[in-house]
């Protein structure tokens, strides 16, 4: 895939206010600070599209951002589809009543955007297992949402000990999944990951055409 263009669209603070739902969507969600914003701003190669910070919950809105993609570079139809930064889980430096306002954002937008195509879990590659992004997959496949997941900063950690982070998070999952749901090593910086996933998104648009690969 190819990214003809990239532009912020719009905010919104629930799933009602969104924009229309007439293109297929691609959430990036994942605990607070583990990079969603350097990631889509590294898949779109833009910098500055998503904002980004060091301090953790700057996300606290359903961000929609409008993509036009070609299947690949010398192809002449455009593809256009949403892609959308949303708030962090598990950020305890706010009040209970915020972070519940944004638990019940997370989950409407999840179950409730009917035009949602997949849905990517970002997990911080530097360390081992978290019980949080354990529980949150394990709902996932309860609600029957389409996932992967995108280990992020692999760049900030020796590959043996990204590797050994990797291999214990999946094996915590196959505790309760048969299939392991498709994986991906990114970093930002270092662009690690990216043609990967714009590979798996593009024939994901594909296959919503009826066009197989």
């Amino acid at each position: 895939m190819h990214i003809v263009r990239a532009e912020y669209l719009v905010s919104n603070p629930e799933v009602a206010t969104c924009p229309e739902a007439d293109r297929p969507e691609f959430a990036f969600i994942g605990r607070s600070n583990v990079g969603k914003s350097s990631l889509i701003n590294m898949l779109c190669n833009q910098p500055k599209l998503a904002k980004t910070s060091a301090a953790p919950g700057k996300t606290q809105l359903i961000n929609h951002f409008g993509i036009k993609s070609r299947p690949k570079e010398t192809a002449k139809n455009n593809e256009e589809w949403y892609l959308v930064d949303l708030p962090g889980y598990g950020y305890a430096k706010v009040s209970i009543k915020d972070r519940r306002r944004w638990e019940q954002m997370i989950e409407n937008y999840i179950r409730k955007r009917e035009n949602l195509a997949l849905l990517l879990v970002l997990i911080d590659s530097r360390h081992t297992p978290q019980k949080i992004d354990l529980e949150f997959i394990n709902q996932l496949g309860e609600w029957g949402i389409p996932f992967v997941i995108a280990f992020t900063k692999t760049d900030k950690e020796k590959p043996g000990a990204v590797n050994r982070h990797v291999g214990l998070f999946l094996k915590a999952l196959s505790e309760n999944w048969e299939e392991l749901p498709p994986h991906f090593l990114t970093s930002a910086e270092k662009k690690t990951g990216r043609q990967e996933l714009l590979d798996y998104l593009s024939a994901i648009l594909l296959e919503l055409k009826g066009i197989e690969r």
